[in-house]
């Protein structure tokens, strides 16, 4: 029994509903040869009709299968999911942070773009939804068993996307508050607490509506979020130095340390999407996997390299340490206001997707309540940790070390999904994913599939010996604080995870995990 209480909306999930392609055309009944003329004659009862999965609604589906007939739109779609979330404050900040560690601007210009290649691995982990017409955060028990997902959805994929959703809310925040001080508004912790409920509030309306809403609303989004990152990139390269070299330029260890780090803070963006099959589920079981891989990785690799590029070429002009009066230095007066709302609409484009998965992952972990209302309480707790990180904490100073510390848990994560993805070619069955009985295929060992979790603790555990951020692993100090934790993580969960399927067979056999070898399973 799946975990999910679905939203109540009537339609083709009521008991006894068919689908409008399996009821026969009502034909119009023969008259009878004793009918009197011009007598009424009853018709016969029409098909109910097809509900359309509209922005207009609620979205009725929580973590359960989609069916067949439900599915519909094209994965060219998920590129302006991508795109309007990732036109954000975020990747903007991250960009001038590089430079303000003391890379050259061409070798912050580098990172940006390999960092943001790991957004190829963010397509791949889309194309299960499509063969499974189930999101991650169920896909995933074929990797860790019934009951070990829901430990990996209680950390990897809630706690991880509530911290992402505080941390782009904090920023957005920064921004609206701004905007509310040229209104006339005198700042204060009040004006503060406001601004963030207020932006959670809007962000939580297009997470709880869905994936239609979203569908329909971030194309729109992303033309305006273009049009105006369009004007800043015109602003910024007016002033820009683009030979830009610190004063004392960095070498040797040093160099290679902060290109790691740097490495890792931009690498975290696709890499905390690992949920991205919530966002393909939708489509149509013969969707071609090239084109979800595609588009989504196009989606969120475009606008991630212009946007961080952007905060990089302005860190050679102002001081991107205050970055919101930095750029307000260069850009137009005219536009300031405009600019300032295009980061808080862009913080709830992406915070939107966010929410939306933490809400799931909630689902997943195995507490019976509606995806509606678990968005709520992802909303609570990411503004508690917004107002910590606003009123209490630094924000870039918070953003860098976050960022660079989930690497630990996201990098072992992201390459163990996609090993398994490969390893199983794909094959997901999608309703026997969805039992979470002591005899479905994906019980395994009392509720934990031990290869799985092996290969997780390994690649964490390797990641945090190399780790240097809020802490210095034994191996990041003893190469004098290179931080290999990236690499390292990712490489020994995905190689585990292969040797041990491969040595023990486990999960590779019919019938025992839902994997059908060579052929596509017809659920």
């Amino acid at each position: 029994m799946a975990s999910t209480i679905p939203d109540p909306v009537p339609g083709r999930h009521d008991p006894g509903y068919a689908p409008e392609e399996a009821v026969p055309a009502a034909k119009e009944a023969p008259r009878p040869a004793e009918t009197p003329p011009g007598a009424k004659v009853p018709r016969p009862a029409e098909a109910p009709p097809v509900p359309e999965r509209t922005a207009a609604r609620i979205e009725a589906h929580g973590i359960d299968h989609i069916p067949d007939a439900d599915r519909r739109g094209r994965p060219r779609e998920l590129f302006a999911v991508w795109a309007a979330a990732n036109v954000n404050y975020l990747s903007l900040l991250a960009g001038g942070v590089l430079v303000l560690l003391g890379l050259t601007l061409a070798q912050a210009l580098a990172v940006i773009v390999v960092g943001n290649l790991f957004w190829l691995l963010t397509g791949v982990l889309a194309i299960p939804g499509p063969a499974s017409g189930t999101p991650s955060e169920v896909v995933t028990r074929a990797i860790y068993g019934v009951r070990g997902n829901r430990v990996n959805n209680a950390v990897v994929g809630w706690l991880i996307s509530v911290c992402y959703f505080a941390l782009n809310l904090a920023a957005a925040a920064s921004a609206a508050t701004a905007l509310a001080e040229r209104a006339g508004i005198a700042p204060g912790d009040g004006v503060t607490v406001a601004v963030v409920v207020v932006i959670a509030a809007l962000t939580l309306v297009i997470s709880v509506w869905g994936h239609a809403a979203i569908v329909k609303l971030y194309l729109p989004i992303t033309l305006v979020l273009a049009l105006a990152f369009t004007v800043v990139a015109v602003s910024v390269f007016g002033h820009a130095d683009l030979s830009y070299r610190p004063a004392e330029p960095l070498g040797g260890t040093a160099l290679w340390a902060t290109l790691a780090a740097g490495l890792a803070l931009v690498a975290a963006g696709p890499l905390s999407y690992t949920t991205s099959a919530d966002f393909s589920r939708y489509l149509p079981r013969t969707t071609s996997k090239g084109a979800v891989v595609g588009w989504t990785a196009l989606g969120g690799f475009v606008p991630s390299v212009v946007v961080c590029s952007l905060g990089a070429l302005a860190a050679t002009a102002v001081d991107m340490s205050d970055p919101q009066a930095g750029l307000e230095s260069i850009l137009p007066r005219w536009f300031t206001s405009a600019f300032l709302l295009a980061l808080v609409l862009g913080t709830i484009a992406i915070n939107a997707l966010t929410a939306y998965s933490a809400g799931l992952a909630l689902q997943a972990v195995g507490l019976s309540i509606r995806r509606s209302y678990s968005v709520l309480v992802d909303g609570a707790a990411a503004v508690s940790l917004t107002l910590y990180a606003l009123l209490v904490s630094d924000l870039l100073d918070t953003m860098s070390d976050v960022l660079q510390l989930t690497v630990v848990l996201l990098g072992p994560s992201a390459a163990l999904y996609a090993t398994d993805i490969l390893l199983r070619r794909n094959r997901y069955d999608g309703p026997a994913l969805t039992d979470e009985s002591p005899g479905s295929r994906f019980w395994y060992t009392g509720g934990v599939h031990i290869p799985g979790a092996l290969a997780l603790t390994a690649g964490v555990a390797a990641a945090a010996l190399c780790v240097d951020t809020v802490y210095t692993g034994p191996v990041a100090a003893a190469l004098g604080g290179v931080d290999l934790s990236l690499p390292a993580g990712m490489l020994v969960a995905a190689g585990s995870y292969a040797l041990l399927m491969r040595r023990g067979r486990d999960g590779l056999r019919p019938g025992r995990d839902g994997l059908r070898a060579g052929r596509d399973l017809r659920s």
